[in-house]
């Protein structure tokens, strides 16, 4: 992940000024639209645009179907040692130049490996879409993949493991730890940020097949949102895009998992740790069924706001923890954009004199009535109101980089971005009997993986192994 203070500072002053129409036609009652022209390219590359005038930026993303999870076998991290390659030139632009022509044109950017996709995306003023196309059709035709790019930028992100993950305290909790211990199937279970063995391992070759594999645009979609000219920059893709070779993809990997029946827990023992901590997941179901709307309303009631049954029970009542965080693809996203697979993850740190029974049992007090007992209508249409507002919050997020987000992501799994205009009647079809009916299967106990993260001086004094 690329970042920088500047660049961060500028993407809350944009997004400051960057209300969108949706909201208000929402406040006003009118259903959330976003207008979106999708079509493919020749060559495979999706292609969504979606014109909003409110302020004269655009948002240029190129979203890869490669991530995290499905990377292949014996090449873990090569996802993300990409997201770095991608930064280090390619046929007309030098290395770091491509960084260059977005700031000096006044813009700023990011890149970011997930579960299911690797991106890159800017945001910028209008008068600099063009060029920006160009920058990235110019990575994705040739990038500059050299033995001192790949030997350089390895040592970056294994540098990268050790210090976000191996030498931090609770490093990797819970988005690796979680997955790791409740999923089963080696693409969902399997180390993300990257065996230290494979990287090392990682030649030349490997890493040129790697690109001209997954980097090509049979297997991307490109979005562009924003204050933009449609016909103008439907040329400029096509002038730019239109030659770049498609690839022959391999099979999709098999990604399901089984029905999880019995509860699994796992202490880690953290040398680094100050406290102990709590992590809780849930395999939730499959994307777009009712039982997936009805989860991202259980997940408003549980865990979003002061108001919620996680805080109230644990924090107000019980005096457990000081807070409690949880959400569908924690950490990573939202409940929208991924693909295979995902965990419901619950995380919370505590005082050492706090016990895991006593952990658990908060939680457990918390959810248990959801599942005994249908929730009046007034209840859920408040989950509904907030849950509203965060996909709104959401789609404005970063100058309008949520909107893209969500745009690509529908392109990319389910070649339908127009899903975007969907959700709101799919969370409003969900009943407070279809929502108790979700908590029974989902929420419950034998559906769920505990990590206890306790550290070592803890552990020494309890005797703990």
């Amino acid at each position: 992940m690329m970042s920088s203070s500047p660049r961060r500072l500028l993407a809350v002053l944009l997004a400051m000024l960057a209300g969108t129409p949706a909201v208000a036609q929402s406040r006003a009652g009118a259903a959330l639209h976003v207008p979106a022209e999708y079509y493919k390219l020749p060559n495979g590359l999706k292609v969504v645009l979606s014109r909003e005038t409110t302020v004269p930026t655009a948002v240029v993303a190129v979203y890869y179907n490669i991530g995290f999870r499905n990377e292949p076998r014996n090449r873990t991290g090569f996802a993300h040692l990409f997201e770095h390659l991608m930064f280090q030139g390619s046929q007309n632009l030098g290395k770091m130049e491509f960084i260059r022509l977005v700031e000096q044109n006044g813009g700023l950017l990011n890149g970011s490996t997930r579960f299911d996709f690797t991106n890159y995306y800017q945001v910028v003023p209008t008068h600099a879409v063009r060029r920006i196309l160009w920058g990235e059709a110019d990575r994705m035709r040739g990038l500059a993949i050299d033995t001192s790019n790949v030997n350089n930028q390895r040592d970056v992100v294994k540098n990268e493991v050790r210090v976000n993950v191996i030498n931090q305290p609770y490093g990797g909790f819970p988005w690796i730890d979680l997955p790791v211990a409740a999923n089963t199937n080696w693409y969902n279970a399997h180390n993300f940020y990257g065996d230290m063995t494979d990287l090392d391992s990682a030649s030349l070759s490997d890493a040129a097949s790697f690109f001209r594999t997954y980097y090509s645009p049979n297997n991307a979609v490109l979005v562009v949102t924003g204050d933009i000219d449609i016909p103008a920059t439907k040329a400029w893709i096509a002038e730019y895009f239109t030659k770049i070779p498609r690839a022959v993809l391999p099979a999709k990997p098999d990604l399901t998992e089984p029905r999880q029946t019995a509860e699994r827990r796992v202490t880690r023992i953290d040398s680094l740790a100050t406290r102990p901590a709590i992590g809780i997941g849930y395999h939730v179901p499959d994307r777009f069924t009712p039982e997936w709307y009805a989860f991202g309303l259980l997940d408003q009631l549980l865990a979003q706001g002061r108001d919620s049954r996680f805080y109230q029970e644990l924090v107000q009542k019980r005096g457990l923890t000081g807070s409690v965080d949880a959400g569908i693809n924690f950490g990573l996203g939202s409940m929208y954009d991924y693909q295979g697979p995902m965990l419901y993850e619950i995380q919370a740190f505590h005082d050492a004199d706090k016990s895991q029974d006593a952990m658990v049992a908060g939680f457990e007090a918390a959810i248990e009535p959801l599942r005994t007992t249908p929730v009046d209508q007034a209840t859920l249409d408040r989950a509904l109101v907030k849950l509203r507002s965060a996909l709104y919050a959401e789609m404005e997020q970063f100058a309008g980089f949520g909107r893209a987000n969500l745009l690509a992501s529908f392109a990319l799994f389910d070649d339908d971005p127009g899903r975007i205009n969907q959700l709101e009647k799919g969370f409003a079809q969900v009943t407070p009997a279809l929502l108790q009916r979700t908590a029974q299967e989902y929420l419950r106990p034998t559906n769920r993986t505990i990590v206890f993260i306790v550290p070592a001086a803890k552990s020494a004094v309890a005797g703990t192994p």
